[in-house]
C-alpha cells in the first residue's frame, strides 16, 4: 500500500475506536508506523509475544487495540496467539506485514511468506488482505470482528525490495 493509504489507515482505525497501536515494527507498513510516531501513538516493542501481552491488558480494560508484525514475527507468535489470545477470546487486530509471497523477495521470507494463508487459515483466524482501494471496508469488518470479541487479521502484503 502506499504512504497515503497507510497514513490515512492508521487514522481511520484512530476514527473508529482503535486506540492502542503496538508491535515490532516492519518496513512492509513503514508508513502506517511513522504516522503513529509522529502522534506519540504507538509503542514499539522487540518482540512479538510482548507486544501481544501488552494488547491483551489494555483490551481487558476494554481499550481496543491492534498489534502489528512482520509475517516472521507471526510465525514466532503462534503459542501466544493460540495459548492466550485464541483462548481468551482477546478481541486484537492484528497487522501483518507478508513477505516472501513474490518469487524475488529474500530467500529467508520465502518458506514463511509461502505458507502464510494456509497458517493464518489453520489458526482459524479470519483474515483479510488490503488493497489501495479495499482497507477502509477492512478496517470496519476488522472492527466489527473485535467488537464480536473476534481476534482478526489484516494483512499488508510487501510490495518492494529493500
Amino acid at each position: 500500500m502506499n504512504e497515503k493509504s497507510q497514513r490515512s489507515m492508521f487514522k481511520f482505525l484512530k476514527k473508529i475506536g482503535i486506540k492502542n497501536f503496538v508491535g515490532v515494527p516492519d518496513s512492509t507498513m513503514k508508513h502506517f508506523i511513522n504516522q503513529g510516531l509522529e502522534k506519540n501513538e504507538i509503542i514499539i516493542t522487540t518482540r512479538e509475544e510482548e507486544a501481544i501481552g501488552i494488547a491483551t491488558g489494555m483490551s481487558l480494560v476494554k481499550s481496543q487495540s491492534l498489534v502489528f508484525m512482520q509475517n516472521a514475527g507471526f510465525g514466532n507468535s503462534i503459542s501466544t496467539i493460540t495459548s492466550l489470545v485464541q483462548l481468551y477470546k482477546i478481541p486484537i487486530i492484528f497487522l501483518i506485514g507478508w513477505r516472501g509471497y513474490l518469487p524475488t523477495d529474500a530467500p529467508e521470507h520465502t518458506k514463511l511468506g509461502k505458507i502464510q494463508p494456509e497458517l493464518i487459515k489453520s489458526l482459524k483466524l479470519k483474515s483479510r488482505i488490503l488493497t489501495e482501494s479495499n482497507w477502509k471496508e477492512s478496517c470496519k469488518w476488522a472492527k466489527s470482528q473485535i467488537k464480536s470479541e473476534n481476534p482478526c487479521v489484516l494483512i499488508i502484503k510487501r510490495e518492494f525490495h529493500d
